[in-house]
C-alpha cells in the first residue's frame, strides 16, 4: 500500500514536471515567433516596399517609383570644350522637367571579372611563355585588387515617382522614357531598370550582406516582406 502511494506521488510529480516543461517550451516558441514577427515588421517599415512588378516599385506610403541606371563616362577622356558641351546639352534637356526627381549614387566593389575572363582566354590560347608569365602576374594582381575591397566604382541612378493611383503606371513610364532619352541625346547611355534589377538595387542599398553579382537570381537574395 505504501509502495502504491509513493508510486502515485511520483507519477503526479512526473506529470507536473512534464506540464511545466511543456508550458515553458510553448512559451519560448511563442516568444521566438513574436520576435520574428517584429523583425519582419521592422524590416518592412525600414525598406518601405510592398511590391516590385515589371519596371515599378510600390511603397507602403502610397508611392510608385521607376529607376534609370546611368552609365558613367570618364570625364578625363574629353576636352574642356567637349565637357562644356555635354553639360550645356544635358542642362537644356532637363530644364523642361518640372517634377522632382532624385539622383542616387551607390558605391560597390570594382568588378574586374570581365577583364579576368579576357586574360584567362588569352592565357589558354597562347603558347608564348613570356606572355603567359606576364598574364599570370597581371591576373594575380587583379585578384588581389578585387579581394582587398579598397577600390570601388560608383553606380548612378535617377529615381522618379508619383502618388499611386489606378493606371498611373503608363504616365510614369512615359515620363521615365522621356528623361532616359534626354540623357541618351546628350551622349550618356542609360537604361530603365526592370523587376530583377530593381530588386538587386534594393539589396545593394539596404542589405549589407548582399554582393551585387549581375547574373545572380534575385529571388535568393531579396528579403521577402510579410504583409
Amino acid at each position: 500500500m505504501k509502495d502504491l502511494y509513493l508510486s502515485m506521488i511520483l507519477l503526479i510529480f512526473i506529470i507536473l514536471v512534464g506540464g511545466v516543461i511543456l508550458y515553458l517550451l510553448k512559451r519560448d516558441k511563442r516568444r521566438n515567433m513574436d520576435i520574428e514577427d517584429k523583425k519582419k515588421q521592422t524590416a518592412q517599415e525600414f525598406v518601405n516596399v510592398i511590391d516590385i512588378r515589371d519596371k515599378f516599385l510600390y511603397t507602403r506610403d502610397g508611392k510608385i517609383l521607376t529607376y534609370i541606371k546611368i552609365t558613367p563616362i570618364d570625364a578625363s577622356l574629353f576636352s574642356q570644350r567637349e565637357k562644356s558641351s555635354i553639360t550645356k546639352t544635358l542642362t537644356a534637356e532637363l530644364s523642361a522637367e518640372r517634377k522632382p526627381f532624385k539622383i542616387l549614387t551607390v558605391p560597390r566593389p570594382a568588378d574586374v571579372s570581365t577583364l579576368l575572363n579576357e586574360y584567362q582566354n588569352i592565357f589558354s590560347n597562347t603558347t608564348n611563355q613570356k606572355q603567359k608569365e606576364l598574364l599570370r602576374k597581371e591576373m594575380n594582381s587583379l585578384n588581389d585588387f578585387a579581394l582587398s575591397g579598397e577600390e570601388d566604382e560608383r553606380q548612378f541612378y535617377v529615381i522618379l515617382w508619383e502618388d499611386y493611383t489606378e493606371g498611373i503606371e503608363r504616365d510614369l513610364l512615359k515620363r521615365t522614357m522621356e528623361i532616359a532619352s534626354k540623357f541618351e541625346g546628350s551622349g550618356i547611355k542609360c537604361n530603365v531598370l526592370n523587376k530583377n534589377k530593381i530588386a538587386r538595387l534594393c539589396n545593394l542599398v539596404n542589405n549589407p550582406a548582399y554582393t551585387n553579382i549581375e547574373d545572380s537570381s534575385f529571388e535568393t537574395t531579396i528579403p521577402f516582406l510579410v504583409q
